[in-house]
């Protein structure tokens, strides 16, 4: 605070020097006496424009004033009131000097405080954006939280049935195998089969959690020819139901989309496991890719028992029967949505499910 009294003292002494010093110049060249009330209103105005409050202004008005009057108005170097108009010159010098340092301090004032709000609104707006961060944050870990919790209540269902029955099967057929029936041994072990396949996957679906985790914005994507994903999906899905017909449909152009094959391969193989376990129709399974609004489409339906309420509305996890729909659904609607695309299902009107989902196209359009 000192020290700017200190700088603003100077700049007013050092202004008030060079207007005396032109003034001076002025005089002596011109002989005009009324050049000095220009220069001087000039100087009262770089001071207010230069220094903080009303002070300088009005202390450089009033001796400029007076310093007109004695070193620039005749008899030169001496004060007199008495000539004609040197009063009402005196006066208005005077009045006319102080309203321009007090509006100059005005206006200065508001820009200063202009620039105060400016600095405020933007401390305000970064301070809610930092809030907003953090409440986004916040929703990440809630979201996360709530996956882990779904999927705790689903691997701890879903997993405990398949391996009860497992282990009673194994426990029929080593305690009794000698005394049974091989059509009776046949089917315990078809059903040893079945769920093991089932626990594969489902170790499937956590390996694909482990790699993808949701409120991550960054995938390891690259364009990939969507039909070449389809077909490696079905012909995995061959391989694990080989009595079950899978109709493939797909378009004479060739779809790309940017993607992490991996994972949307694992979607596929979920969708269609989840049509062939739950439809109750392992004839009609279809699966079907095609080009809509930018978007390169797939969509698996059946001809089976169609969603319930609770499923149609809901991609939560099952827990009303060991293999209900599982994780299976969460886990392909998170992987979807990570690749900025859309996942639906729906009731087909000819009964049965659809589910598809899109993912954004970079590339599309080149003919076989």
């Amino acid at each position: 605070m000192e020290k700017s009294r200190i700088s603003d003292l100077f700049k007013t002494l050092f202004i008030l020097a060079a207007a005396y010093k032109i003034s001076d110049i002025l005089l002596g060249y011109t002989g005009v006496e009324n050049n000095s009330a220009l220069i001087y209103a000039l100087a009262v105005l770089i001071i207010s424009r230069a220094t903080d409050g009303y002070l300088w202004g009005i202390s450089a008005s009033i001796f400029s004033a007076f310093c007109i009057n004695y070193y620039f108005m005749y008899p030169y170097a001496k004060f007199n009131m008495t000539m004609p108009g040197y009063t009402v010159a005196f006066i208005s010098m005077l009045i006319v000097s102080i309203v321009t340092s007090t509006m100059t301090s005005q206006i200065k004032r508001q820009a200063q405080d202009a620039i105060r709000r400016e600095q405020h609104t933007r401390e305000l707006y970064l301070m809610n954006r930092q809030l907003n961060d953090e409440r986004t944050k916040v929703q990440l870990e809630a979201e996360k939280e709530k996956m882990r919790g779904n999927l705790l209540r689903a691997i701890s269902h879903d997993l405990r049935t398949p391996l009860t029955t497992i282990i009673g099967s194994t426990t029929l057929i080593l305690e009794g195998g000698s005394t049974m029936e091989k059509s009776e041994v046949r089917k315990l072990l078809t059903d040893i089969r079945d769920d093991s396949e089932w626990l594969i996957g489902m170790v499937e679906n956590l390996l694909s959690i482990t790699k993808f985790q949701p409120g991550e914005t960054t995938l390891k994507t690259q364009n990939e020819v969507v039909e070449d994903v389809v077909s490696d999906a079905v012909i995995k899905t061959r391989k694990r139901f080989p009595n079950t017909r899978i109709h493939v449909e797909l378009p004479q152009d060739i779809l790309m989309a940017p993607m992490d094959s991996t994972l949307i391969k694992q979607v596929i193989i979920n969708l269609l496991e989840n049509a062939i376990r739950h439809s109750g129709d392992t004839e009609h399974i279809q699966i079907a890719s095609y080009a809509k609004d930018d978007f390169a489409v797939i969509e698996v339906s059946d001809h089976g028992r169609g969603l319930d309420d609770s499923e149609n509305d809901s991609a939560e996890p099952s827990s009303d029967s060991s293999k209900g729909l599982g994780i299976g659904l969460p886990v392909c609607e998170s992987i979807v949505k990570a690749h900025k695309g859309f996942f639906e299902k729906e009731n087909r009107p000819g009964g049965g499910a659809i589910f598809r989902f899109g993912l954004p196209m970079e590339e599309v359009t080149q003919d076989e």
